[in-house]
C-alpha cells in the first residue's frame, strides 16, 4: 500500500482523474482519495514511481510518497 500527498485536487472530477490515471497502470488497483487532506492511498502491484508519474502526468503534483 502506498500513500501519496497530491496537490491541486479539489472536487469529484479530480478524484476521478487521479483514480483513472492509477487504474490505467493497474486495472485492479484500489484507490482512495481524501480531498480534505489531499492524501491518496493506493493498493497496487505497480511500482510507486510509476504510480506517482501517472498522477503527475494527469496534472496533479505529487509532493510526497511512501
Amino acid at each position: 500500500m502506498y500513500q501519496l500527498q497530491v496537490e491541486k485536487m479539489s472536487c469529484g472530477h479530480c478524484v476521478g482523474a487521479v483514480t483513472k490515471a492509477v487504474q490505467a497502470l493497474d486495472a485492479g488497483a484500489t484507490v482512495q482519495v481524501d480531498l480534505a487532506s489531499k492524501r491518496v492511498t493506493v493498493e497496487s502491484a505497480s511500482a510507486l514511481a510509476q504510480i506517482s508519474a501517472a498522477i503527475v502526468a494527469a496534472g496533479y503534483p505529487v509532493t510526497s510518497a511512501a
